[in-house]
């Protein structure tokens, strides 16, 4: 396969993940300024924060309002990561390796483009963001569930996967490293009644509210959400199953190309700490501290699959 070819499906599908990422956490800032009494057009700097765009949105705006950082992410052209800038850059992306693509994978890409143009094509009122997000997180998967339904599963499957788990490993673990360290104001509210509901407001954001309160009954405990985020093997949206899932995929490439890269032993590396790391040994080295050296590894191996299989050739 061609370089080019590759990193147009690598990048296609990071651009998809990412396009709905941005829209559960939108979603998740709505929740939280709907259920919290005395709620501010500040406390969606915290949700800036956790799509890593705040020095963007300062950059045009001289103050944080809930209406201007809801219209940046979903559909300000100025941002490279608002929803309606991905799907511009995943549609291009699949234009460039339309022939790798089946029908019905192009297709569901391109309604997603023509339905969400002419959704966000003018500023949205507060009633209508319920719907709106509705339709970004079914579109998205519209096109994952006819890329699954209809890809063999070779190389162009594989790259495509990758993809996806690398920025689906780099928002989690985004989200709640900036739950930690920027959107509780102080130490004291630790366990009260706002701390719970931004745990909550995370947990709705990567689709793991439900699935939380089925192992850990609803408690909200710092330690078992990260232990949940992190290394829980189950959890689609952990970074241990997404590391499951790049390690079998860069595998399978490995196999059929027949040569080992400096991404395989970068991802098998990585993959192992979480599996050899408890909750109690991350809280101790700091969870920030672990965080921020996962996101580097998760971008050094990025890097490493960009050059290894020559993208830009």
């Amino acid at each position: 396969m061609l370089g080019r070819t590759a990193n147009g499906l690598y990048w296609m599908f990071r651009y998809i993940e990412r396009a709905e990422n941005i829209a559960r956490l939108v979603d998740a800032g709505l929740r939280m300024s709907l259920t919290r009494s005395g709620a501010t057009d500040d406390d969606w700097a915290g949700v800036l924060q956790s799509a890593d765009v705040s020095e963007g949105f300062a950059a045009g705006h001289a103050k944080v309002t809930a209406a201007d950082a809801i219209d940046f992410l979903l559909r300000d052209p100025s941002n490279p990561s608002s929803v309606m800038s991905c799907i511009d850059s995943a549609r291009n992306n699949a234009r460039m390796v339309r022939t790798a693509l089946t029908r019905e994978t192009w297709e569901a890409t391109n309604e997603c483009w023509i339905d969400l143009k002419q959704i966000l094509a003018r500023k949205l009122k507060s009633p209508d963001l319920p719907e709106v997000i509705d339709a970004v997180k079914r579109r998205a998967g519209l096109i994952r569930g006819a890329f699954h339904g209809s890809m063999l599963r070779n190389e162009i499957y594989n790259f495509a996967r990758i993809g996806t788990f690398i920025e689906r490993a780099d928002n989690t673990s985004r989200i709640l490293d900036v739950k930690y360290y920027v959107l509780l104001p102080a130490v004291t509210q630790v366990g009260s009644s706002l701390d719970n509901m931004q745990w909550e407001s995370i947990l709705r954001s990567v689709s793991a509210h439900r699935s939380y309160r089925w192992m850990y009954d609803g408690e909200y405990r710092a330690s078992n959400i990260a232990d949940f985020l992190i290394l829980n093997g189950q959890m689609p949206r952990s970074l241990a199953y997404s590391y499951e899932k790049i390690v079998s995929n860069l595998g399978y490439i490995g196999k059929e190309y027949g040569e080992q890269l400096p991404a395989h032993a970068t991802a098998d590396s990585i993959q192992k700490t979480l599996h050899s790391t408890s909750i109690g040994q991350v809280m101790d080295y700091g969870l920030h501290e672990f965080l921020d050296n996962f996101i580097a590894r998760n971008n050094q191996l990025s890097q490493e699959i960009t050059e290894g299989y020559r993208f830009y050739s």
